[in-house]
């Protein structure tokens, strides 16, 4: 029952493997280096719609080998008969051989009827198992030439489950059959086969160790085909190295080890087509770091200039702020002595032009008073405006045309080496979104700048500050209140009534006169004293502004898309190496159960 769960948990894990694929090769992209690993991966996912019709099919089981290696006579051994035409000195295969059970065609395995000659036997071994008895790949033919032996076998092999290496001493080390092995093992399990047992020596263990660094070995068999045929056809029972052959085939190629052995093919093909994905998509990946530094490299210094230029102009109009930050104490101061006397000071203009008015005798004095306000409101409004308006208009102009190109060509260059789509690095499209920065800087600067406002009228107006102010003032207006009461009620009048002493004369001008310059100059003291500390917070908050703004963050809008595609084109070499990963762990998993039978590393 366990074992039926893990098999189970396993396909499973298979099909989910096959979605997360499905999904990588669903998404929209334009980098060439991923368009080619979605032409792989498509193709590989054909197979696997293959691999699902073909679940219950025997399994394909062909021969590949050199010229005279005896592949051609050691299925007929297997077969018990000559159903294929053998030689030893030349490549004899033309068309391969299909031999099968009766009743199972070609098409069943995917393979044109008109690309085989199918030969039918009744035979236990061909229960299990179809063979294809394949050409040979070291002809000296031309091999991209369509109908020749070469081109014969790289169409076969695709659908093939088990390949029987074949190899004499002399053949074993043909660099041109160990080519077409490396390509024919990606997604077949292997059975190397030494024949010629009747003339050459035992080379397996050296095979073995000229094929160790790329492929797992597996059982490895010395057979002597033609006397196997032989005895074969004498109604003899398979010996020897053959019968151990015949044997390993039954057992390891029977029952559910087809779906077995196709499970493993198939992750042996994911793992090599996604490892070869990933090598491609890192060798074009290596591209985008030097991109993506252009990139930031440009930010950084279009940047500089336009945080400098927007900090000259916020400098400039630090009278706007003033009265914000002023605004914004008297607001949470409300209308306590210190707080009116600030408000005061902001409506000085006010208050002195309704002085003026309340002067007015004549019509002609009321027409002058009427231009004077009307010129003195509108440069108000204008200075307002220049100063709200000034950070927009600097924003906007902290580049010169020159800088947009020069960054526009370095970001460029850089893109067309990545072979990513350079449509938004070209100068009109760079304009067009450093305008759009250049505008969301301005909006982020606001609030950042409104945030300084609020935060300063914490800090420099709270409660202890509010206490020392309000005191200071509140002590003088006290004292000269106190100096002319007393005057008033007890040195006039009441210190005579009572007999103490002669009363005193009140108070004349002088003394309302001294007390009106004592109280405006104390006052203007504490505004010029509060104000400067408001001052110096605005500078230090604009300073800081300054450097938090610095940096390549603050004009993210430029070369966005660009940077968008670099982002994408990393997602994409991410998904495929997690899923590559886990294509790996699948495959050590299923490969550890089929250790009998050889495959590629």
């Amino acid at each position: 029952m366990s074992h039926e769960l893990e098999h189970l948990e396993l396909l499973a894990e298979i099909d989910a493997l096959v979605r997360q694929l499905r999904e990588w090769d669903g998404r929209e992209f334009s980098w060439p280096a991923a368009q080619a690993c979605r032409t792989l991966i498509e193709r590989l996912l054909e197979r696997t719609a293959t691999l699902r019709v073909r679940i219950e099919a025997p399994l394909v089981v062909a021969t590949l080998g050199g010229t005279g290696v005896g592949k051609s006579t050691l299925v007929n051994a297997l077969v018990g008969d000559e159903v294929s035409e053998s030689g030893r000195q030349r490549p004899t295969t033309r068309l391969p051989t299909f031999i099968s059970r009766p009743g199972l065609a070609p098409e069943t395995f995917g393979i044109p009827h008109e690309a085989v000659r199918v030969v039918e036997r009744d035979l236990p071994l061909l229960r299990e198992m179809v063979l294809i008895d394949c050409p040979d790949p070291d002809t000296t033919e031309d091999g991209a030439a369509a109908g020749t032996n070469l081109a014969r076998l790289r169409e076969l092999l695709p659908h093939c489950d088990v390949l029987l290496v074949v190899s004499t001493q002399q053949k074993y080390r043909s660099a041109r059959v160990s080519d077409e092995l490396a390509v024919a093992a990606s997604g077949a399990r292997l059975v190397f086969v030494q024949t010629h047992a009747d003339q050459d020596d035992d080379l397996r263990e050296d095979w073995r160790r000229v094929l160790a660094d790329d492929f797992a070995m597996g059982e490895m068999f010395f057979v002597d085909a033609p006397t196997a045929l032989a005895e074969s056809k004498a109604g003899h029972a398979p010996r020897g190295e053959f019968g151990r052959l015949v044997d390993f085939l039954t057992r390891q190629l029977a029952g559910s080890a087809a779906a077995r052995i196709r499970r493993a093919n198939f992750l042996d093909l994911v793992d090599e087509t996604l490892r070869a994905c990933q090598a491609r998509l890192a060798e074009a990946a290596a591209t985008l770091d030097p991109l993506e530094s252009a990139i930031t490299e440009q930010r950084t210094k279009l940047s500089t200039l336009l945080v400098d230029r927007v900090g000259q102009e916020l400098a400039g109009s630090r009278r706007l702020w003033e009265d914000r930050l002023v605004d914004a104490v008297t607001d949470r101061w409300g209308f306590s002595p210190f707080a009116c006397l600030l408000r005061g000071y902001q409506a000085l203009g006010t208050l002195l032009s309704g002085y003026g008015l309340s002067r007015v005798r004549t019509p002609a004095q009321l027409a002058l008073w009427g231009m004077f306000e009307t010129s003195r409101r509108w440069k108000q409004f204008r200075e307002r405006s220049s100063a709200e308006g000034a950070s927009e208009r600097a924003a906007l102009q902290a580049w010169s045309e020159s800088d947009l190109r020069t960054a526009s060509i370095i970001v460029d260059g850089y893109a067309g080496e990545a072979r990513l789509p350079r449509e938004a690095t070209k100068f009109t499209a760079v304009s067009d979104q450093a305008e759009a920065a250049s505008r969301e800087f301005v909006g982020r600067a606001a609030v950042d700048l409104q945030q300084a406002v609020e935060r300063l009228s914490r800090e420099r107006a709270g409660t202890a500050i509010r206490l020392f102010y309000e005191t200071m003032l509140t002590v003088v207006v006290v004292a000269l209140v106190y100096r002319f009461l007393k005057n008033f009620l007890y040195d006039s009048w009441l210190i005579a009534e009572l007999g103490i002493a002669p009363a005193k004369p009140l108070y004349g001008f002088e003394f309302f006169l001294a007390a009106g310059v004592v109280l405006l100059g104390w006052s203007g003291l504490l505004l010029w004293s509060f104000t400067s500390r408001l001052k110096r917070g605005i500078t230090r908050e604009i300073e800081a502004f300054k450097t938090r703004q610095q940096g390549p963050t603050s004009v993210g809008m430029l070369f966005a898309p660009t940077e968008n595609d670099c982002r994408e084109a990393r997602r994409l070499v991410d998904d495929l190496t997690t899923t590559e990963r886990r294509a790996a762990e699948l495959r050590r998993r299923v490969t550890s159960a089929e250790s009998p039978l050889g495959h590629k590393r």
